[in-house]
């Protein structure tokens, strides 16, 4: 009878502990499930988006925000644009690894369909493609406001980090970009050289003032502009070599969009003439050559950003 009563004792104890493991089963399948099922609600430049928290299989065709995502270590990405892949990011071009998915401009919808993507991310150059982008995966546009850049800037990175989980990372990377730009500014502001932003493109020449593509410079950095009557637009103000001497500014900032691409034409070659020659920034040695990975290819990007301040930094 002992025995028999021992016996039942132990079965009664293995279906409790049984009932526990199923209930705890039971609860960590819905503490994920709850996870999974996590949401964002993102406000971008194209409206409203329900965004998956931590998302598995990411595509992305902004180099900027590539740039951040590596910058914090982010490894769900699955599908970038190869051509004109930023140097420092080439890493990406790995065809193995990351799914080509077109260009910046001319989206391969029928691969980004067969990766069926958590989520897309997109800016500019994609914006009259986004319904499509939407059709397939939830799709956002982070592309940096040329006109507001720090703060649209700032809500794309407080943006990345509240989906990814690195709200403290992103925190911590926009305090040590913000103070340096605190530095520089402080040394603009007592600086009497006046400068011009031109981009070079084959022989051709293009100035950008305050609220342009490039107008970071004045309307961040704070460098006082050489002439402040340069027409903001995406592609900029045609210039001559004539208007480069006329203006004459004391210090000048150059993006070789041929470096950006590809192209084996230097600007500098073609810039560097005798008209421009006889300006301040010349004699002053203060043309100063701007990555184009960082200037024409990547902006907006946590580590495109903070070498932009350095450039900025080490011309004065």
């Amino acid at each position: 009878m002992k025995k028999w009563l021992a016996a039942i004792l132990v079965l009664m104890m293995f279906a409790v502990l049984a009932a526990c493991g199923a209930e705890k089963e039971a609860t960590d399948s819905q503490t994920a499930d709850a996870q999974t099922a996590e949401t964002v609600t993102v406000t971008h430049e194209l409206g409203e988006t329900e965004v998956p928290k931590n998302p598995e299989k990411v595509v992305v065709f902004d180099f900027g925000i590539l740039d951040t995502l590596d910058q914090l270590g982010i490894e769900s990405i699955a599908g970038v644009p190869q051509g004109n892949v930023p140097s420092y990011l080439e890493k990406f071009e790995d065809t193995g690894k990351y799914e080509n998915v077109g260009t910046l401009k001319e989206a391969d919808f029928e691969a980004i369909h067969a990766m069926d993507p958590d989520l897309i991310i997109i800016s500019g150059r994609q914006a009259e493609m986004y319904n499509e982008f939407n059709d397939i995966a939830p799709t956002i546009h982070l592309g940096v406001d040329t006109t507001d850049y720090m703060n649209s800037f700032t809500t794309n990175m407080e943006t990345v980090g509240e989906i990814f989980g690195k709200e403290a990372e992103v925190e911590e990377e926009l305090a040590a970009i913000n103070e340096k730009i605190e530095g520089i500014k402080e040394k603009t502001a007592s600086s009497k050289e006046k400068g011009l932003i031109v981009l070079a493109n084959e022989g051709k020449v293009s100035a950008y003032g305050a609220a342009s593509r490039f107008g970071i410079i004045h309307d961040v950095f704070g460098v006082k502009q050489a002439d402040e009557g340069i027409e903001a637009s995406t592609h900029g103000q045609s210039i001559t070599y004539e208007y480069i001497l006329d203006t004459n500014p004391d210090m000048m900032f150059v993006i070789d969009r041929n470096a950006a691409v590809g192209n084996d034409a230097s600007a500098k070659d073609s810039l560097e003439n005798e008209l421009v020659q006889k300006t301040n920034a010349y004699q002053n040695d203060k043309i100063i050559y701007l990555d184009p990975d960082y200037w024409y290819l990547s902006g907006g990007g946590l580590q495109s950003v903070s070498e932009m301040v350095k450039a900025i930094e080490s011309a004065f």
